[in-house]
């Protein structure tokens, strides 16, 4: 998994900032996120800043700025043609029961659901179009929420990528000697098990019969 991770950031390198961040971006702004969640790039490019492909810090920024500014197209886009949207070929493969859940969930939490919907990929794909259908108030609501929720989700993933790659290599450190004690227990367990067996199969001592005497006695 290691090699597997590391040639994936080392095959695009500096691209995987673009990468990542294109993603996170388009996760709600085009809802690419119904099918392929963004989170999933911030976590290889955090794995990538650890290895040094890239740098940690600016991936973080590029991950706040491209989420951030992804539920804003999103909220623009359903503001605008929100219903033809709904409509569309792109509506129709979402699914109405995915609308109207996503509908429930904004009715339901309001503003706070531009930052609870980050949890889930679907709802962070379709709540910033469904508030911008809403016609919630963008600077007093839907700004605030999105960029908390911007920070908290795109540092989150990064950060999550990176000290998964710091576990993974711990990991690997200590499986290099964890097999050892199991081995030597198990030849313990072998050990033990044969000296048992070999005991009860050795012949239980004689006792020699009793001899008579000169007298017969």
């Amino acid at each position: 998994m290691l090699d597997f991770l590391r040639a994936i950031g080392e095959s695009v390198g500096g691209w995987l900032y673009v990468i990542a961040g294109g993603l996170a971006f388009a996760e709600a702004a085009i809802m690419i996120g119904v099918v392929l969640p963004g989170e999933t790039a911030l976590l290889v490019a955090g794995f990538a800043a650890h290895e040094g492909i890239i740098s940690l810090v600016p991936m973080i920024i590029v991950a706040i700025v491209c989420a951030i500014a992804g539920d804003s197209v999103g909220y623009e886009v359903g503001r605008a043609i929100g219903p033809r949207l709904q409509g569309s070929r792109l509506g129709r493969f979402v699914g109405e029961s995915r609308w109207r859940s996503g509908e429930e969930f904004l009715n339901r939490h309001g503003g706070k659901a531009v930052l609870l919907g980050r949890g889930t990929a679907l709802l962070r794909a379709l709540v910033p179009g469904l508030a911008g259908m809403a016609r919630m108030p963008y600077l007093r609501t839907f700004l605030p929420w999105n960029a908390v929720g911007g920070i908290l989700w795109g540092s989150a993933c990064v950060l999550l990528g990176y000290i998964f790659a710091a576990s993974l290599h711990q990991v690997a450190q200590y499986l290099a000697w964890g097999p050892l004690p199991i081995v030597l227990l198990v030849v313990a367990v072998v050990v033990w098990r044969e000296v048992r067996k070999r005991r009860r199969e050795r012949p239980a001592p004689t006792t020699a019969e009793p001899t008579e005497d000169a007298t017969g006695r």
